[in-house]
Parts: C-alpha cells; sequence; structure tokens
C-alpha cells in the first residue's frame, strides 16, 4: 500500500489500528503480522495488558517500509 515511512498509507494504516489492533498490518499486506497482534491484542485485554499490543500495533503500522521492488 505505502512505499515510504510517514506516507497517507502509513498513517491510515496507523489509524486502522488505533481502532483495530493488527488492521493497520492488514491493510499494508502483512496478513500473517496482523493477526499475530488482533489475536495477542485480544487475549492479554483479558489481563488489562492488551493496550501494550495496541500501541506496539499503532506505531509498527506508522513506521513500516515497504520492500523496494527494482525492475528487472
Amino acid at each position: 500500500m505505502s512505499a515510504a515511512q510517514g506516507s497517507a498509507g502509513n498513517v491510515i494504516a496507523a489509524l486502522a489500528s488505533f481502532f483495530i489492533p493488527g488492521l493497520g498490518q492488514l491493510l499494508q499486506g502483512r496478513v500473517f503480522k496482523a493477526l499475530i497482534m488482533f489475536l495477542l491484542a485480544g487475549f492479554l485485554w483479558w489481563f488489562l495488558l492488551g493496550w501494550i499490543i495496541h500501541l506496539w500495533s499503532i506505531i509498527d503500522a506508522a513506521l513500516f517500509r515497504a520492500p523496494v521492488r527494482r525492475a528487472v
């Protein structure tokens, strides 16, 4: 979705993760990481520690850099 850190795509992904942990990673195409963050946050919210994963999810989505694809 996004190519550079701080791009509009990363801002949208971070906002999505603010509402649902892992949704930003899902928008960026990182399905496995999105699933892990969603499940881990859901589990930890039972112990009132889900905010840690929730915050990590937002920061990770905002700072993500897509790998550079080179033309062949």
